[in-house]
């Protein structure tokens, strides 16, 4: 695609992506031959691992991503618990087969502020089965903090 470091966003497209795993998709994206999904820039997050199952997600909060009182919304958090989670679940996945969110629910352990700095977010998946997958997240700190934790239901979508 671009070989300068600027990320490019985008969706790959589905003859890019059809004879891709979820986890060859997701390494895709990492190493840049297919764009990073367009929320990545909103959201100021980017994938940096993936495993069987696992997903790794390093973070920057930013004063553009304050609520009235000042610190970060939590639906920053919440977004990116459901992206390492879903990621999570689609690093299990065959080629051609997809996942949806049904549902994701998180706890606030920490205040998150614009100076907060560059946080870790991880997701694993729990329970794998046909229909249903389950995963965890957690957003850490640089010293090792847990700021958000929590869980993310998924339904696996046939071909």
């Amino acid at each position: 695609m671009s070989n300068n470091t600027e990320p490019l966003f985008g969706i790959a497209t589905l003859e890019q992506v059809s004879d891709m795993s979820g986890k060859q998709h997701l390494q895709a994206i990492i190493d840049g031959a297919l764009p990073a999904p367009p929320i990545a820039r909103t959201m100021s997050f980017r994938m940096v691992e993936v495993g069987d199952g696992e997903v790794l997600f390093e973070a920057t909060p930013g004063p553009e991503l304050l609520n009235p009182m000042g610190g970060v919304h939590g639906g920053w958090a919440l977004t990116l618990i459901d992206t390492v989670t879903g990621c999570a679940a689609h690093s299990t996945l065959p080629a051609g087969v997809g996942y949806a969110s049904i549902e994701t629910k998180a706890n606030f352990s920490r205040p998150i502020k614009a100076d907060t700095g560059l946080v870790r977010a991880e997701g694993r998946v729990v329970s794998k089965g046909r229909t249903i997958i389950s995963a965890e997240g957690k957003i850490i700190d640089r010293e090792g903090r847990v700021l958000a934790h929590g869980t993310s239901t998924v339904m696996v979508l046939p071909r």
